[in-house]
């Protein structure tokens, strides 16, 4: 194991790669086309292993992750984020030389790409079937035949198709939970397939989280999946039943810096700028920011420490609490493993992991100025 000194996200290169190699093998097996989503990652070494397995499509959530991807040799990206209008030139840019996906949900912004844009780009109108966050309700069929109407009559627009991201999969607990949720979204875009695949033979229907990825079957209507997450995975999509806990790749080494007997609880070196405030319910109402795990020689243990969790953060400090048994035996200069609640802002955060092999990982926020953000 390599030494820490200080909050430290550790990556399990071999979990990461047969993380990648399922969804690629599960992809290829339904015939679904695999665009996942690189901001969980953000890296152009993680995005050469996705390449490795086959990969030739990809997604990302703003304009200067694109530019950054596209620089790195991916030629078909797609912006599964609102477009920004006022990032216009940075599109033109990129439509120039790659094959451009924009994601709009309302009639002016189309008019605005169509009456601006200076190379052909390709539109994905955003679907809200459940998530409430962004995107057009499939029943509000005026507004979408408003933008579909702009993108017939520019001749530098082509409709993709319709684009979903059921992002509240992750908030349940259970396969059940996640399949009453995919069960409607495909009956709302199988209406829409109905109401929409004359007039544009070509249009596709896109999907993108990771729980219904991972946990469903029937994919019955649905052409593309842009999952992210299953890459690393985290604690919160292991209480989803999404994957195991040895499925997880990353891990939080953090140093034990106090222990105060009379409120039984650990502080560490790892706050809120490391892991986030992304936190997870568990199944007793109990709210966390990950859980404890043991490191060891080469990596860290696939069993959790029962009963110990991260409960607390401010900036700098992180608040443990678990059993006595725990706190009897956690000293300071002690270096805990926690178990991200969510791994994407972890990452982000830590501006990308290093290998248990000690192989520091590229990240976009190292660079990113230099793409405009």
């Amino acid at each position: 194991m390599i030494k820490i000194k200080r909050p430290t996200l550790l990556l399990d290169k071999q979990k990461c790669l047969s993380n990648i190699a399922f969804m690629v093998n599960k992809a290829r097996e339904k015939n679904l086309v695999l665009r996942p989503h690189f901001k969980s990652h953000q890296s152009h070494t993680i995005g050469s292993w996705y390449r490795n397995a086959g990969t030739e499509k990809i997604t990302v959530s703003s304009m200067v992750m694109a530019n950054f991807f596209a620089t790195d040799g991916w030629d078909d990206i797609a912006v599964a984020f609102p477009f920004n209008i006022h990032e216009i030139e940075e599109a033109n840019k990129l439509a120039s030389s790659i094959t451009l996906h924009l994601t709009v949900c309302s009639p002016e912004t189309a008019s605005f790409i169509a009456n601006n844009i200076t190379s052909p780009v390709n539109i994905y109108i955003k679907i809200d079937t459940g998530y409430h966050r962004t995107g057009l309700y499939p029943e509000n069929t005026q507004v979408i035949d408003a933008i579909l109407d702009v993108v017939n009559s520019s001749d530098k627009l082509k409709f993709t198709g319709f684009l979903v991201h059921s992002g509240e999969t992750s908030k349940v607990r259970s396969r059940e939970d996640v399949e009453k949720i995919h069960v409607d979204s495909l009956k709302k875009l199988s209406e829409l397939r109905r109401r929409y695949e004359n007039k544009w033979p070509g249009m596709i229907i896109s999907t993108g989280d990771t729980p219904t990825a991972v946990l469903m079957e029937d994919f019955t209507g649905i052409d593309e999946i842009r999952p992210g997450k299953f890459v690393f995975f985290d604690l919160t999509q292991h209480y989803v039943g999404a994957c195991s806990i040895s499925g997880i790749s990353i891990v939080m080494a953090c140093p034990v810096v106090a222990k105060h007997p009379e409120r039984k609880e650990i502080v560490i070196y790892g706050g809120a700028i490391h892991f986030s405030k992304d936190e997870l319910i568990l199944p007793d109402g109990k709210r966390v920011y990950g859980q404890v795990t043991e490191l060891t020689d080469n990596g860290w243990s696939d069993k959790p420490v029962k009963g110990a969790y991260l409960c607390d953060l401010s900036q700098e400090h992180g608040i443990i609490r678990g059993s006595d048994e725990f706190f009897e035996k956690t000293v300071p200069g002690m270096i805990l493993g926690i178990i991200p609640a969510r791994a994407c802002l972890s990452v982000n955060l830590m501006q990308g992991p290093v290998t248990t092999d000690n192989e520091k990982i590229d990240h976009f926020s190292t660079v990113k100025t230099q793409y405009g953000a």
